[in-house]
């Protein structure tokens, strides 16, 4: 199984969008993506520091794919 890398916040945009997700749309608090009945939440970008292993692992686990799928996108 590869490993799980930290991306840069425009990477994992482009990624949710090449599963079908819609977006980046504003809230309050931070932007969020849609696809049919899911809603996720993306980060704020932080200068240049890319989205950690945790918080991606999380965003995986709420898409619902495995993170082969994901690292293959």
């Amino acid at each position: 199984m590869p490993k799980i890398n930290p991306i840069s916040r425009k990477e994992l945009i482009s990624k949710l969008k090449a599963l079908g997700f819609e977006g980046p749309f504003r809230a309050t608090k931070h932007q969020y993506m849609i696809k049919e009945k899911h809603k996720i939440f993306i980060p704020n970008p932080h200068g240049d520091k890319d989205i950690g292993i945790p918080l991606l692992k999380k965003i995986i686990r709420q898409i619902g794919i495995t993170q082969d799928e994901f690292i293959k996108l």
